[in-house]
């Protein structure tokens, strides 16, 4: 029975865990992110995978940094015939990449060499892509750049946000590894080298990018929202406030006010204009100190006082 250690952190990499264990390999430990604080109580929190992985009664192993680190001898000492990762958040130190007699593998959120890093989902929403997919990848020590094994495309929808996306990916890679691993297993498999001429880099967000520029089109501000979508969220000021923008959309505007102003101001939603002569309309926001609400919500409460000509900086 081939033996596996897997490492991922993320709700996108639960999944391929559960594949992993429900076809039979001997996964002899998980190893995942450290547990963090979450929410405004700062609740301290077990990642996604580790949740799954006590419920598998696997073992689980969670290096604060994995170069240098006892865990990172444990993980060795193993001796897996193969390492398999999905999103796990850190880079492999050379030594645990050449333990393996099978390699270490990677289910990466992307077409690569299209979007080497950790952000290729949000990132490719960003851009306005129509589509992405997943990559089976061999590791080495350049980000993202191991020889590719297997690839799987699939559309991006314009009402796709980077959580949906998340979900279909996963379902995407569980499924393609499944499919790719007994090739791998057996070495039978074709893996050809990236293009390095076609790469591309998706960097964690930054927060510049998750502040709203009103002056961009409507349609480069609606991909920006969706692609910050559930996380990190996109957001503006507004009289100095943060105001986090959840949900919104592309509307027609005749108007040529300045970028950010409010142009529209309805019972269930409002347009804020944007670059171009375009506007976006907000359906669902959370302001500084409050809770996400839909529009409707926040013009009948902290909102009421929103009228046409206030401006979003």
């Amino acid at each position: 029975m081939t033996s596996i250690v897997f490492m991922g952190t993320p709700a996108f990499s639960a999944p391929v865990l559960r594949m992993l264990v429900e076809e039979g390999y001997d996964v002899l430990a998980v190893v995942t992110q450290p547990d963090r604080p979450v929410g405004r109580k700062k609740v301290l929190t077990a990642p996604p995978v580790k949740e799954e992985a006590v419920k598998l009664g696997l073992p689980v192993i969670q290096p604060t940094k994995l170069k240098g680190s006892e865990e990172l001898k444990q993980i060795i000492a193993l001796h897996a015939d193969i390492i398999i990762t999905a999103a796990f958040g850190q880079l492999l130190p050379k030594e645990l990449l050449d333990a393996p007699e099978l390699g270490c593998i990677n289910v990466h959120a992307s077409l690569l060499p299209a979007y080497r890093g950790g952000a290729p989902i949000h990132q490719a929403i960003i851009d306005g892509q129509d589509k992405t997919g997943i990559t089976i990848m061999y590791m080495e020590e350049k980000l993202d750049a191991g020889d590719i094994i297997a690839q799987r495309e699939i559309s991006i929808n314009h009402t796709d946000d980077t959580g949906l996306l998340f979900d279909k990916l996963s379902v995407v890679g569980t499924d393609l590894l499944r499919e790719t691993l007994p090739s791998i297993i057996t070495t039978t498999n074709n893996r050809v080298k990236q293009d390095e001429s076609l790469v591309t880099y998706a960097k964690n967000i930054s927060r510049e990018q998750e502040r709203i520029d009103w002056n961009k089109s409507a349609l480069e501000i609606h991909n920006q929202i969706r692609g910050l979508h559930p996380w990190p969220v996109a957001y503006t000021t507004l009289d100095g406030q943060s105001v986090k923008v959840w949900k919104a959309d592309t509307v027609q505007a005749k108007t040529k006010e300045l970028p950010g102003t409010v142009v529209k101001v309805e019972s269930d939603y409002f347009v804020v204009q944007t670059g171009f002569e375009e506007a976006i309309r907000i359906d669902e926001l959370q302001p500084a100190g409050k809770k996400k609400m839909s529009a409707v919500d926040y013009l009948r409460g902290v909102g009421s006082k929103l009228r046409i000509g206030d401006k979003f900086e």
